[in-house]
């Protein structure tokens, strides 16, 4: 008698993602374009952007040590206070379409599009093309990515690099393979290059997401992700080592260090001392908060990515991106160890909870538009949970589950609308009302008809609010240091304007303020209405007026024709044209000129670079032309003096020695003739 082997008891089914539909595509294809002609939409109405990069920029077109380096000068006096890797783009699309303002934004247009679409291929593979394409979608819109994807901050790169480590590590939980650790920590590494420590925050969410989800077995798994960490470590180690090598007296001053270590930048004032507060060569104060946790940037705490600040920028759909998180691991949570839907969820949910947590704990120097690196995973989550819960409704908990990320998102529009009530005034009762019947909707099952219907008012609910931020940021011009998506709600950090910013250039009362009739009506110089120092300070002058500003620490100055052909005249046969105070007092007249102007003392005046000894030889040597004063003679416009007293000394000892010369309101200084 023969014996009827039964099979073998199969392991739970993985969910497969979706095959490919007639409609994905060219709904991909919609979305990429759309993002595209958006991003690129007015895209010069941003000038030179942050002009402190700008400069850099414009320096490493001409100069390949200066491009190597990141310097903000071509003859290499001091780098930018990041590595360069954001800077290479941009400097490559300058040397071969010349210096302009097009020709320094696309690239980050271009890395916007890139993350959309690399976004959508992250979440797609899991989850299906339905949820890939909300995800590209929901960054597409987030206001702080369409402010930082037509800027030329370094997060647009960070963010590409950061969203291409999340997918590498997706590659790597399906298969297992090598290959896409070590992509994984090559990402990584050029991330820090981009802008140092800010990238290793999505570090643990990518380890645990391996370490837990991967398929080999758990001592191949953990040899992997030390095998990732070498990458990493190589990735970012050979410039980090060149730079460290490479002779002092042969390279730039490494901008934003007090004793010229890309090191000590490393882990002061890019890395510790953004979380404690004590960053060397700061702007500012910083480290222990006065009672009440308020400091200089803003207060700290648990509320804080929905404070005034930073609410508009980014925080529309936290709370369904949370919510879905949630709902989405108790939906997967008999699967196997491998799955890749709860891995990818792990990966989205940490990346969130570490990334909204340090910034809204850190007490050093923070500015809203750092949230853009939340934009990816609040993207993925809604995404991703917006599938699983949709397929999942005919469950009552389910439904509860949806109706509550609905509701909390219709509260956190309501609240941040709110906060610029004379902002399309109709839109804030628009979203709740669609809100109130979106939530009841999501409690009540139905059938196919009307789903479609819930199905849309739930996404006007979540979408219409960003969106307007997303089209009012496409519409104003941003320029400056500290850009702010969306219509003003309280401008500089979460203070409005602070008392420490009295006499602050391109603020009412400052140096370079326009007079009256100058800007126009209620809008602060190079941004939103009364925005302040967020959004530059490089006035646009009334009907035929042209307003003149020396430039100051957020901003950089608009020289005049005059000023600019005096800098021109036999500019070349000097190392440097000009010496100004500050990286953005410089930047000004660098990009004017196209020639190199040292800025003296870096991005706040506070390195020791270069020492006044220096100086005097460079003067003596005859390589600087002129020294630009301003009202501030040496000191910083917001602070005082420079902490280190080099720019101070160096602008006491010109004042000494040397005639000033007004031009257009410029103080000049001949510094050939002594």
């Amino acid at each position: 008698m023969t014996a009827t082997l039964a099979p073998p008891t199969a392991a739970p089914a993985q969910p497969a993602p979706e095959r490919r539909t007639r409609w994905e595509y060219p709904a991909l294809a919609v979305l990429l374009i759309g993002t595209t002609i958006a991003y690129l939409w007015n895209l010069s109405v941003n000038g030179w952007s942050n002009s402190f990069y700008s400069a850099a920029v414009q320096a490493g077109s001409v100069s390949w040590k200066a491009f190597f380096f990141g310097s903000s000068d071509a003859a290499n006096s001091i780098t930018v206070d990041k590595p360069p890797a954001a800077l290479w783009l941009m400097e490559l699309s300058v040397r071969a379409f010349g210096l302009n303002s097009w020709s320094i934004l696309v690239p980050e247009v271009l890395l916007g599009v890139a993350s959309v679409a690399l976004l959508w291929a992250t979440v797609r593979r899991p989850f299906g093309p339905a949820a890939g394409l909300l995800a590209g979608l929901v960054l597409a819109v987030t206001p702080v990515a369409v402010l930082m994807f037509r800027f030329n901050n370094p997060d647009a790169l960070l963010v590409f690099l950061m969203v291409a480590a999340a997918w590498a590590i997706t590659r790597a939980v399906e298969d297992g393979r090598w290959r896409w650790l070590v992509l994984t920590g090559v990402f990584v590494g050029f991330g820090f290059l981009t802008k140092q420590l800010q990238v290793l925050l999505v570090v643990p969410p990518l380890a645990l997401t391996y370490l837990l989800a991967g398929p080999p077995k758990l001592g191949k798994r953990i040899v992997q992700l030390l095998a990732a960490g070498v990458a990493m470590v190589v990735a970012a180690g050979w410039w980090l080592l060149a730079v460290e090598l490479w002779p002092a007296s042969s390279r730039p001053w490494i901008g934003g260090s007090q004793n010229n270590s890309i090191l000590e930048l490393t882990l002061g004032y890019n890395g510790l001392g953004r979380l404690s507060g004590n960053e060397s060569g700061s702007v500012g104060p910083g480290g222990e908060l006065p009672p009440g946790g308020n400091g200089m940037w803003g207060s700290t705490g648990i509320t804080r990515m929905f404070e005034a600040a930073q609410g508009g920028q980014i925080a529309w759909l936290i709370p369904a991106a949370l919510v879905a998180w949630v709902a989405g691991i108790l939906l997967r949570g008999k699967a196997n160890r491998t799955d890749p839907q709860r891995a990818s969820l792990i990966l989205w949910g940490c990346w969130l909870l570490v990334t909204a947590l340090t910034f809204s704990f850190m007490a050093g120097i923070f500015h809203q538009y750092y949230t853009v690196a939340l934009a990816p995973a609040v993207g993925a989550l809604v995404g991703a949970g917006a599938v699983l819960l949709w397929r999942a409704r005919h469950r009552l908990w389910v439904r509860a589950m949806l109706a509550l990320a609905v509701g909390l998102t219709t509260a956190t529009a309501w609240m941040l609308l709110s906060r610029s009530v004379h902002w399309v005034p109709w839109l804030r009762w628009t979203v709740l009302v669609v809100g109130v019947l979106a939530t009841i909707a999501a409690l009540v099952p139905a059938r196919r008809k009307l789903a479609v219907i819930s199905a849309l008012t739930i996404a006007f609910t979540g979408l219409a609010g960003p969106t307007a931020y997303a089209i009012d940021t496409i519409a104003t011009p941003h320029e400056g240091s500290i850009p702010s998506a969306g219509p003003n709600v309280g401008g500089f950090g979460m203070f409005g304007r602070p008392p420490w910013a009295e006499g602050m250039n391109g603020m009412p009362d400052g140096p370079g303020a326009p007079p009256p009739g100058g800007a126009p009506k209620g809008r602060a110089p190079g941004g939103h209405p009364g925005n302040g120092p967020g959004q530059g300070a490089m006035p646009t002058g009334g009907p035929g007026r042209e307003i003149i500003t020396a430039g100051g620490l957020l901003g950089a100055g608009k020289p005049s024709e005059k000023v600019v052909s005096l800098l021109e005249y036999n500019g070349t046969t000097y190392t440097w044209a000009a010496a100004a105070i500050g990286s953005n007092s410089a930047a000004g007249y660098q990009l004017a000129t196209e020639l190199p102007v040292m800025p003296i003392g870096g991005f706040n005046g506070s390195d020791p670079s270069p020492t006044l000894d220096q100086f005097k030889e460079y003067v003596a040597q005859g390589k600087i032309h002129y020294f630009i004063g301003s009202n501030r003679g040496g000191h910083n416009e917001v602070f005082g003096p420079a902490p280190s007293g080099t720019s101070s000394q160096v602008s006491q000892w010109v004042q000494e020695n040397f005639t000033p010369t007004e031009v257009d309101g410029i103080t000049l200084y001949d510094l050939t003739t002594h």
